[in-house]
């Protein structure tokens, strides 16, 4: 075992041939810009020993085939093709944590992102002053000018956000642009979220000022090819990455998305049990069983479309999910009753009792239809 210390301490990485950096690209959709940008890399890293890591979440357009492709001419190409899971943190964390390499970047596949800058953030953290180097669009000589109004200024309230809430302590805490040291991602990577776009957010918050951090300024640049993956859902997801940093990751993001659907469906259940009893006149466990049922159906269907967008279900699978979502509610019904009772023979306060069921309830339907309806296929 000593003669093989002593012959790793003869021989560092780049003599071995590892590589000293490993590139992740997270992708979806981008079949066009893929090649481009390996040889972009090729162009930026030119002299240094890489390897490029391209995570897919398995493209309708089959960008998967074309990393394939470069991968089997060139031994630098690596591409993890994801079956059943999607979101572009998720994809970065398993990148990571596939790479070989003691450092290990993070890059968009649209080719907005400077990839000339990677040689100077590669040079800060093998020079030990950083465990993380940001390209920065906000700080001097950084420029954001290919954002379009509404863009710029959802960024600038996110960012505002972030450092006012989460108190971080960066200009670009939204970057998706950003170099990290392995051994140190390492260390946080269990407490990061799966779901969601701001990766890096996410790391210098789970950090809490642990990791030494250098800014540096990068122009972001206009998509040549495909089309944005921001949507309207991704506001919800930086809502609930904040909310669940707040309560130090004891509350998920996704379990906020569920309670939050399952507060709509109570509105839904006392809409539909008015209608029941003054426009159609049903005596009230009829009225109440279509209230109950009302709020169960849409309570699924929305969390079909946000709480588990990235593992929806889709054709045949939608009855079958929502036949299973009914019969886990049900069962979450009387839980939510039995705990309430429980909780009101103890300390007779109805608020308090109903309160206790009702967590009881979301909880249970929260577990179980991650089990049962939206488990991992």
């Amino acid at each position: 075992m000593n003669e093989a210390i002593r012959r790793d301490a003869e021989n560092p990485p780049q003599a071995l041939g590892l590589p000293q950096l490993s590139v992740i690209v997270p992708t979806f959709n981008e079949r066009d810009n893929v090649t481009t940008l390996f040889r972009r890399l090729e162009t930026a890293l030119e002299g240094m020993s890489f390897e490029v890591i391209f995570v897919d979440d398995n493209s309708p357009d089959g960008t998967w085939q074309v990393v394939r492709e470069l991968a089997r001419q060139d031994c630098r190409v690596r591409c993890i093709r994801r079956i059943g899971r999607r979101g572009l943190s998720g994809a970065c964390i398993e990148g990571i944590l596939a790479s070989s390499a003691p450092c290990a970047a993070v890059i968009d596949a649209d080719l907005q992102h400077d990839e000339t800058q990677l040689p100077k953030m590669l040079s800060l953290l093998q020079a030990d002053e950083a465990d993380l180097v940001v390209g920065s669009r906000y700080v001097e000589g950084g420029s954001a000018d290919s954002f379009n109004k509404q863009r710029a200024g959802a960024s600038a309230l996110a960012t505002g956000v972030a450092k006012r809430v989460l108190r971080v302590g960066i200009a670009d805490p939204m970057s998706g642009f950003f170099m990290i040291r392995r051994d140190r991602f390492e260390q946080l990577a269990p407490q990061l979220s799966t779901q969601g776009f701001k990766i890096l957010l996410d790391v210098v918050a789970t950090a809490r000022g642990d990791l030494r951090v250098k800014e540096i300024p990068y122009s972001f640049g206009s998509r040549l090819h495909g089309e944005s993956k921001l949507d309207s859902m991704v506001a919800l997801d930086f809502l609930g990455l904040v909310l669940a940093k707040l309560t130090r990751d004891v509350v998920s993001l996704r379990f906020l998305l569920f309670a939050m659907v399952g507060s709509i469906g109570l509105f839904v259940h006392l809409g539909a049990l008015f209608i029941a009893l003054e426009s159609l006149d049903l005596p009230f466990p009829q009225a109440q069983a279509c209230g109950a049922l009302s709020a169960m159906t849409s309570n699924f269907i929305l969390n079909n479309f946000l709480t588990y967008r990235d593992q929806r279900l889709k054709g045949f699978a939608i009855l079958r999910g929502l036949l299973l979502f009914y019969l886990v509610c049900s069962v979450g019904l009387f839980a939510n009753v039995g705990v309430a009772f429980s909780v009101y023979d103890q300390e007779p306060i109805w608020w308090l009792a109903g309160a206790a069921g009702a967590l009881m309830g979301v909880v249970w339907n929260y577990a179980m239809s991650g089990l049962f309806v939206w488990r991992k296929r």
